[in-house]
C-alpha cells in the first residue's frame, strides 16, 4: 500500500487505475496500451465504474480489441474504489457525474431561455463542474490515503477547474490533460510542412480558453507568415471556422472553444444539442449484445465513428472540413501515455497542459491552474513562462478564472449564492436574473444538485 516511488519507474511494471472504467472512450486508452506495452509493460490495469453492468459491456469491447491487434493486455474491473486504487502509481480519472442525461439537462436548460448550452463552456460547464468537483475530490481524498505517490492524470471535464480542485488535496501530482491544444499545433505544423517536434509553440490561456500566439523553428516566429497565406491557412480547421480575417485580426489562432465566445452559436447548438445525440447514440451501444468480442469491438468501432464525424457540428456547419483522421496520434489517450512516459523516463517532454500556474502568466497567482507548455520529468510538470499576453485575451482569462473560482468554492461548500455568483459572471450570461432562473432550473431537474445546495 503507498503507491510507488520514483525510483521504481525504472524496474517496471506498476498499476494503473483507470476510474471511470465504463466509459465509452476506455477502448481508446487500451489501444494506446497496447501500443505502449514494450515501453510501459503495467502488470496490474484496473477497471473502476459505480456501473457493473457499463464496465462488464466495455470490458467485451476491450477483449475484442485484443483480439484484432493479436496482443492482450490483462486487466480486472472493480465498483471498489478503495480496491482499485490502493497502490496505484498512476490514476486515469474519466468520469462522468450524472451520465449523459446530467448533460442533457446542463445544455437544455440555457438554451430554453436563449442563453449558450455547451458541455463545458458557459452555464453548461458551471454545473457539470458543480455536481463533479465533490466526487473528484473524494477520489483525490482516497489516493493521497492509499497511493500517495501515484499521479493522477485528469481527463475529467471541465478539466481545468477539476485539476485546480484536485490539486487542493493531491498538490502538483494532479495534472490536467486536453487533446485540443496538440491537435490545433500538428495541424499548424503540417500546414508549414514540418513535424510538430521540430516545432515550439507558444501556448497560453486556460482550458478550451486558449490561443496559439507563435510557432517557432530555426528561423524564428512562423506563425506570421502562415496567417498572411490563405493557402496554407486552407488546411487548418481552426482558420475555416473563425475564418482568415479574423485570424489576422487577432494575430494569434484561438483553440476551437473560442467559437463560443466570438460568434452567436446559440441558435444551431439549439437545434442540435451534443448531449441529446449522445445520449440517444450511446444508449443503443450500451444496450446491444453483441455475440462475440470482435463483435462488440466492431459496433463499439462504428459508434464512435459517427460521433467523431459530428463531433462540434455547430461549427462546423457551413465549413467543407475533413472528418477527424482516424490514424491521427492525438486524442486524450496519446496525451495521457505521453505523460507517463515523461514521468517514468525522466523525459523532459514539452506538453501542453493544465497545471498550476506558478508564474507563467504573471497576471494570476500561482495557484491558479493555467494550460501551457510544461517541461514533463520524473519530478511532474513544470510550466514554461507565457509573459505578457493581449489585453483582451488577459481580460477573458481573468473573468473565467473568477468564474472557476466561485464555481469549485461553490461545489465544495454548497453555497447557492457563490453558485450564481459564478453563472452571473460568465460572460455568455446575460444578467443576474438570468444566472438564478437557469441554477433554479438546474435544481429542479438534477437531484444531486437540489440535495448539494439544499
Amino acid at each position: 500500500m503507498g503507491g510507488s516511488t520514483h525510483a521504481r519507474y525504472g524496474l517496471w511494471p506498476v498499476k494503473l487505475t483507470i476510474v471511470g472504467g465504463g466509459g465509452f472512450r476506455v477502448p481508446l486508452v487500451y489501444g494506446a496500451l497496447l501500443a505502449k506495452r514494450g515501453r510501459l509493460p503495467f502488470d496490474e490495469v484496473v477497471l473502476h465504474d459505480l456501473d457493473q453492468d457499463r464496465m462488464e459491456r466495455m470490458a467485451t469491447v476491450l477483449h475484442g480489441l485484443a483480439q484484432e491487434r493479436g496482443e492482450e493486455l490483462p486487466f480486472r474491473a472493480t465498483t471498489d474504489l478503495d480496491d482499485a486504487v490502493e497502490g496505484a502509481d498512476f490514476v486515469f480519472s474519466a468520469i462522468r457525474v450524472g451520465r449523459l442525461e446530467g448533460r442533457v439537462v446542463d445544455e437544455s436548460v440555457p438554451l430554453s431561455i436563449g442563453v449558450l448550452g455547451q458541455e463545458t463552456t458557459g452555464p453548461g460547464g458551471i454545473c457539470f463542474a458543480l455536481r463533479t468537483i465533490p466526487a473528484m475530490v473524494d477520489l483525490a481524498t482516497r489516493v493521497q490515503r492509499l497511493a500517495p505517490n501515484a499521479w493522477i492524470i485528469n481527463f475529467t471535464n471541465p478539466a481545468g477547474m477539476v485539476t485546480e480542485a484536485l490539486q487542493q488535496v493531491v498538490g502538483d501530482r494532479a495534472i490536467g490533460i486536453c487533446d485540443t491544444p496538440s491537435g490545433l499545433c500538428r495541424r499548424v505544423a503540417s500546414a508549414l510542412n514540418a513535424r510538430p517536434d521540430e516545432l515550439a509553440f507558444d501556448y497560453f490561456g486556460l482550458n478550451h480558453l486558449g490561443w496559439l500566439r507563435g510557432v517557432y523553428d530555426g528561423r524564428g516566429d512562423r506563425l506570421p507568415d502562415l496567417l498572411a497565406d490563405d493557402a496554407a491557412l486552407n488546411g487548418i480547421e481552426e482558420a475555416q471556422v473563425f475564418g482568415a480575417e479574423w485570424l489576422r485580426s487577432l494575430g494569434m489562432i484561438p483553440n476551437e472553444y473560442l467559437y463560443y465566445f466570438y460568434f452567436d452559436t446559440v441558435d444551431a447548438m439549439a437545434s442540435k444539442p451534443r448531449g441529446a445525440y449522445l445520449l440517444e447514440q450511446q444508449s443503443g451501444f450500451y444496450a446491444a449484445q453483441p455475440d462475440t468480442p470482435e463483435a462488440a469491438f466492431a459496433h463499439w468501432q462504428a459508434t464512435k465513428d459517427e460521433r467523431d464525424r459530428t463531433y462540434m457540428a455547430e461549427a462546423r456547419d457551413g465549413h467543407d472540413l475533413a472528418p477527424h483522421d482516424p490514424d491521427d496520434p492525438g486524442g486524450y489517450e496519446a496525451e495521457a501515455m505521453a505523460i507517463v512516459e515523461a514521468i517514468a523516463g525522466n523525459a523532459g517532454a514539452v506538453r501542453i497542459l493544465n497545471v498550476a500556474n506558478r508564474s507563467a502568466l504573471p497576471f494570476l497567482d500561482e495557484d491558479a491552474v493555467v494550460e501551457v507548455p510544461c517541461v514533463v520529468g520524473a519530478a511532474g510538470a513544470r510550466p514554461l513562462a507565457a509573459g505578457d499576453v493581449p489585453e483582451h485575451a488577459r481580460a477573458l482569462i481573468d473573468t473565467i478564472k473568477a468564474v472557476e473560482r466561485a464555481t469549485i468554492e461553490a461545489a465544495l461548500t454548497g453555497s447557492t449564492e457563490l453558485a450564481v455568483k459564478a453563472l452571473a459572471l460568465h460572460p455568455l450570461v446575460p444578467s443576474v436574473t438570468a444566472a438564478r432562473e437557469i441554477f433554479a432550473e438546474y435544481r429542479q431537474r438534477l437531484p444531486v444538485l437540489e440535495e448539494r445546495f439544499a
